[in-house]
């Protein structure tokens, strides 16, 4: 009888093992999920007359430029280089293009 509670014991150790090494994977795929989201950048005009290129959601700005055609090239490198989009605000602060 010692035999077999010892048997019940070790079986949830192996489903749990299992649960253990598919719970990694889970969080990657998560993990590469967020990333995505988060690679978006925004093209943006301060209240100093300069465009910013930042992350959505981001406080700081990542570079600053003197037109809103140099920010976008950069963004739009960014974009490419980090498999992002980038969202362009007109002066006002609408959206004037979303996932360029």
């Amino acid at each position: 009888m010692a035999k077999q509670e010892e048997k019940k014991a070790a079986k949830p150790a192996v489903k749990d093992e299992k649960t253990a090494k598919a719970a990694p994977a889970q969080k990657d795929a998560a993990e590469e999920k967020e990333k995505a989201a988060a690679r978006n950048y925004h093209v943006a005009k301060r209240p100093d007359g300069k465009w910013q290129v930042k992350f959505a959601g981001g406080e700081k700005a990542i570079k600053l430029f003197g037109t809103q055609a140099e920010a976008i090239a950069y963004a739009k490198k960014l974009a490419v280089n980090q498999e992002g989009s980038v969202s362009i605000h007109k002066k006002d602060g609408k959206l004037r293009k979303q996932k360029y």
